[in-house]
């Protein structure tokens, strides 16, 4: 049996032993590319892959568990392991990553009083439980029983969070109790009291920075106690949010400094190796003075792009390591070519407000309910009333309410209201007649994955509309995950300007990559053969949506596209770049 300890340094079977690590999430990558990625991640000269596992995707509804497909962290281990790879996983609760709501499941809000990351014992208890089923799947991955996991961390970044030792307790004593048996780890920031706050007594501290290396593991090496240290994330990019102006990227030299400061004090994990894709309504979102959503691609500037290219960071980061070890002889995977196969136009289209009833189950109520308290996590939700007291529209308020209202008047658009407009009053001048309709097409963003507003992430409207100075009573809800487009009938009615669901078909050949370029339209999502490829936004900076091979069939496909602002075009393009702004 082999075993792996932590000491002074890290020790594989007795012999010391120094961890050069790459991130790659499985569950942002189409599991085809897995194995291609890892091989890249090898031949660079990494002997560890780092995986955050994010319970949000692994249990969906609560009790309801899932682990194939992009969710399948078996067999991503297990491609590591056939590799020749060690590997860490990062199963706590929390995961931050830039992803929905730091990968906690959205049904945890529909609780009254739920305190998320404490000693909340309903909390603790579904932690419990999904430990239960996860630690079913990733027990047997760990080195003692043969597999190639080494390591796994308890919280992530939790001193930036809280300061309660008793919750990191036991969030340590449930691992064990569902069988961990490899050495525990936790991640910090060396700043200010974010080391002191997150270290658990017995657990190696690591932390997370991505610049002055020499200084940083100084820091970090007071936390240690004379143990290994560790950069469990060296960033090497950053991630773009909407409207931020431009894709973000990281200055090569710098990064490549850095890397050789790092190999010669400590040991260290890439953030990112490969981003990969917020598929879907995964994104997250950050809250400082203003909601910031993250755009789709997770392209991170990493070591490998979006879509699992070689980069210029990929040579320099293989030189660099390669001066510090002997790099091992790899045969790479073959990729097909990137396709670009052209302008497609509309075939079908119908306005949302057509085929509510055909792929939405409405619920009525005197009072408008979140997403959460309906049983829905992610994508839209449509508040619909009728005005029979009210015969003009002079202000309205939403209370408590996220993210974005787009407000129609007998599907007529009237305002659209975004994060902080939500909070205030807005005078409005619209007339209409007794008895008219009120829709309110609600939007979730992206729940924030970082910081104190965790616990305040109940999208749609979880308080009241308040029209003229008074509520307004009786809705009819419809709920719109989008996971039934199946179900869409495309005779119905279509009117300009309103949401509405524009549908192409794609004749594919030979199957590569692509990008759909959406130049011209508002915002909204993209399917392809009923898979969500994630959002788009006419802001920028990404243009374009990276839609893998694995995705495409041979012969026919399609593509629907789900448009909110009345802004839509004839066609389509699909190339063979992408256009990250």
């Amino acid at each position: 049996m082999s075993l792996f300890e932590i000491k002074d340094q890290f020790y594989y079977n007795g012999k010391p032993v120094q961890i050069i690590s790459g991130a790659i999430h499985y569950f942002r990558i189409v599991p085809q590319h897995w194995r291609d990625c890892l091989l890249k991640l090898k031949a660079m000269g990494c002997n560890t892959v780092e995986t955050y596992i994010p319970w949000n995707m692994h249990e969906p509804k609560k009790g309801e568990f899932h682990f194939e497909g992009l969710t399948d962290i078996k067999q991503f281990v297990q491609t590591a392991a056939d590799l020749g790879l060690w590997v860490i996983i990062r199963p706590s609760p929390y995961i931050c990553a830039e992803w929905e709501f730091g990968g906690l499941p959205a049904w945890l809000l529909k609780e009254d009083g739920m305190h998320l990351r404490s000693v909340y014992e309903p909390f603790l208890k579904h932690v419990d439980e999904y430990y239960s089923k996860l630690f079913k799947v990733i027990g047997p991955l760990q080195l003692p029983y043969g597999g190639p996991v080494i390591m796994m961390q308890i919280e992530n970044e939790y001193g930036y969070y809280g300061d309660d030792t008793a919750y990191m307790e036991a969030i340590k004593a449930l691992m064990l109790k569902h069988g961990a048996k490899v050495p525990l780890l936790t991640s910090d920031g060396p700043w200010g009291d974010a080391m002191v706050c997150g270290k658990l007594e017995g657990v190696l501290p690591t932390g997370n920075f991505g610049s002055k290396m020499k200084s940083q593991f100084e820091t970090l090496k007071k936390h240690t106690d004379g143990g290994p240290l560790m950069c469990m994330e060296f960033w090497v990019g950053w991630f773009d949010h909407w409207g931020n102006g431009g894709h973000v990227t990281s200055n090569l030299e710098d990064n490549c400094m850095d890397l050789k400061e790092a190999l010669l004090y400590g040991n260290i994990n890439i953030y990112m190796f490969i981003g990969g894709t917020n598929f879907g309504f995964m994104n997250g979102s950050n809250y400082y003075n203003v909601l910031t959503p993250d755009v789709t691609s997770y392209d991170y500037d990493a070591v490998l792009t979006e879509s699992g290219d070689i980069t210029q960071k990929y040579l320099e980061f293989q030189k660099v390591i390669g001066e510090h070890i002997k790099l091992p002889e790899v045969k790479l995977a073959n990729r097909p070519e990137k396709a670009a196969y052209g302008e497609l136009f509309v075939k079908d289209r119908v306005s949302l407000f057509s085929v509510l009833s055909d792929i939405s189950e409405p619920v009525k109520d005197t009072f408008p309910k979140s997403m959460e308290r309906l049983g829905q996590s992610y994508g839209y939700i449509l508040y619909h009333s009728s005005l029979s007291k009210e015969e003009k529209l002079e202000q309205l308020r939403l209370w408590d309410a996220n993210d974005r209202a787009n407000v129609f008047i007998n599907e007529e658009p009237v305002i659209t209201l975004y994060d902080r407009e939500l909070l205030t009053e807005h005078e409005v001048v619209f007339t209409f007649e007794k008895n008219s309709n009120i829709d309110i097409l609600m939007e979730n963003m992206g729940r924030v994955n970082f910081g104190p507003l965790l616990e305040r992430q109940r999208k749609g409207i979880d308080g009241c509309v308040q029209i003229n100075g008074h509520m307004h009573m009786n809705w009819t809800h419809y709920p719109l995950p989008l996971d039934n487009l199946s179900k869409l009938n495309f005779t119905k009615e279509y009117k300009k300007g309103v949401p509405a669901f524009y549908r192409f078909d794609l004749w594919v050949e030979e199957l590569g990559d692509t990008y759909i370029d959406l130049e011209g339209w508002g915002k909204g999502c993209v399917f392809i053969n009923g898979f969500n490829l994630g959002r788009f936004w006419e802001i920028g900076p990404q243009k374009r949506l990276y839609l893998p091979a694995p995705l495409l069939i041979q012969g026919q496909n399609e593509i629907i596209i789900f448009e909110t602002e009345g802004k839509a075009c004839e066609t389509i393009f699909l190339k063979d770049k992408p256009d990250l702004g």
